[in-house]
């Protein structure tokens, strides 16, 4: 069934995503360590820009490539699907060129333009990944438009796994030559791992060319469509997408002009200000972005299952993908967000301990308040991801829009208070992305034409949530007296995970069906079954 294949491709995305985060926090705390906060604060002015531009050239068309692809698979047009993507391919091939081209030429005004010039070096080494990536996520629109979401989980392990060794040696190697140059470094590896990930793409595809071209041959009766006719489907999907998916980086590259700008307005030096902007972003928001490794699978599944299904018309079908995807975010987004705010500030010192207490202190403040973001950022990309797939892709488009603007206003005004600061940013983030969220839950019930099972879907995951950030709570106050401060934050973030767990059994949170959508899955529910924690069918 089309729900088993997105929730099963969901689960392999997320595998991959774990070791993907493994070893990005493998790379971010000891960059973090090695060019503290200065180096981290010209490493992010450079990186939302970077993603801005990423997104511009790739974001809508890995999505549209996916979405044809399904739906024309769907109805056994298996030229129309390899022709969608050969299209891409090559039209991506041009943005990667366009856009790489761009930033070689503007790097030093559009550093200058930011207020952050010393950010040069950052900016400077991620044009080659600006080339790559895009041809990179043409292969893997393709690959999820046929739901074997194998070669992007390859691809990801991949690009990460270069980056952090290329951007780790780097960092240490060019050190001696400043902080600015040090930065650097850490984003050249960025580089590096677009082009190992674009090469284990292609490496993937070319041994299955003689069975796409099978399927190609076996199309019959089916009117192949022009060039110019696939174009526009793909633009009619991608610019809308494209669009919404450009407003997050946009914000981002909001907040690296306003942020720095205003805190300079109300007093903090140059200096200062970029301090404060590297525990923002290099620091506290990094934690943030961890759990959308589960959200991103999902929603990257989510597109063709629900697309497969509308393009069959199964509306049942659609419901019940839909309902699944939004309580398995919250599943991921309450526990992650209760997680961070109660264990924000032990978090933030057992990871970036080379930082002033100052520093530490001020850094765990900061990701209390962006923890609850986690929620709404996760709940908006599944629900994006949903409205694509069911064709409404203007609709998130306009909500994280109204989003987008209530953060700029709120930040400017924010910011510029001297006892907020730069935790003016966090908050309009939060606000930001909960009223997108909220506005896209309202259109999925429109447009869909569903009901949620409100205790199955929001009120048990959020007693499980609870339950589970009270006992981490209580678990690091007790542990630190006996083990210290690190260790009991290990500690506490174990049990805080089995309460969960157990938690989630209890209320009904998760089912015996829901185990066997995983790998062994049915072995682990009769086990729990045997040990009279879950219920049989």
């Amino acid at each position: 069934m089309t729900k088993e294949n997105f929730l099963k491709g969901a689960a392999i995305l997320g595998v991959a995503g774990i070791i993907v985060k493994i070893l990005g926090a493998f790379y971010r705390i000891p960059i973090s360590n090695i060019i503290k906060t200065e180096g981290m604060g010209y490493y992010q002015t450079a990186y939302p820009l970077y993603v801005l531009l990423l997104t511009i050239s790739t974001s809508g068309f890995p999505v549209a490539i996916a979405k044809l692809v399904s739906e024309k698979r769907a109805i056994g047009n298996y030229r129309g699907a390899h022709k969608v993507f050969k299209i891409a391919l090559l039209g991506l091939f041009i943005c990667g060129i366009l856009t790489s081209l761009f930033v070689f030429v503007l790097a030093e005004n559009i550093v200058e333009a930011l207020g952050n010039r010393n950010a040069y070096y950052s900016l400077i080494a991620l044009v080659p990944a600006l080339f790559f990536v895009p041809i990179m996520s043409a292969f893997r629109g393709y690959f999820q438009g046929r739901q074997f979401m194998t070669p992007t989980a390859v691809s990801q392990i991949s690009e990460q796994a270069f980056r952090v060794g290329t951007g780790l040696f780097l960092t240490y190697f060019l050190l001696d030559r400043g902080i600015p140059i040090a930065a650097g470094g850490a984003s050249f590896g960025g580089s590096i791992g677009a082009i190992a990930g674009t090469i284990a793409m292609v490496l993937i595809y070319l041994p299955k060319r003689k069975d796409i071209r099978k399927e190609v041959r076996m199309t019959e009766g089916y009117y192949e469509e022009t060039t110019g006719k696939i174009i526009k489907d793909l633009l009619i999907i991608a610019i809308p997408i494209t669009i919404g998916s450009a407003i997050a980086p946009i914000m981002d590259t909001i907040d690296a002009a306003i942020v720095m700008r205003r805190l300079q307005y109300v007093g903090f030096s140059e200096f200062q200000a970029n301090d404060l902007y590297g525990q923002l972003k290099g620091l506290a928001q990094t934690l943030i972005n961890l759990p959308q490794v589960f959200s991103m699978a999902l929603a990257i599944s989510l597109v063709p299952a629900i697309s497969d299904a509308y393009a069959r018309n199964k509306k049942e079908e659609i419901k019940s993908i839909i309902s699944s995807g939004v309580r398995v975010t919250l599943l991921i987004g309450l526990p992650c967000a209760l997680g961070l705010f109660v264990l924000g500030k032990p978090i933030i010192r057992l990871l970036y301990f080379k930082n002033t207490a100052e520093a530490l202190d001020s850094t765990g403040e900061i990701l209390q308040y962006l923890s609850f973001g986690v929620i709404f950022l996760t709940l908006v990309q599944s629900l994006t991801a949903i409205l694509q797939g069911l064709g409404r892709t203007m609709i998130p488009v306009r909500n994280l829009l109204i989003g987008a603007i209530t953060k700029t206003i709120l930040t400017y005004v924010l910011t510029g208070i001297p006892s907020v600061n730069v935790k003016g940013a966090a908050i309009s983030t939060v606000v930001a992305y909960m009223i997108a969220s909220t506005l896209d839950l309202i259109s999925v019930k429109k447009y869909a034409k569903m009901e949620f099972k409100t205790g199955e879907v929001f009120i048990r995951p959020l007693i499980s949530a609870i339950g589970m950030a009270i006992m981490a709570k209580v678990g690091h106050i007790v542990f630190t007296p006996l083990v210290g401060d690190r260790i009991a934050t290990i500690l506490a973030i174990f049990v805080g995970a089995i309460v969960y767990f157990l938690f989630l059994i209890r209320t009904g949170s998760i089912t015996y069906d829901d185990f066997k959508l995983i790998p062994k899955g049915e072995k682990i529910a009769n086990i729990l079954v045997r040990l009279k924690l879950l219920k049989a069918n």
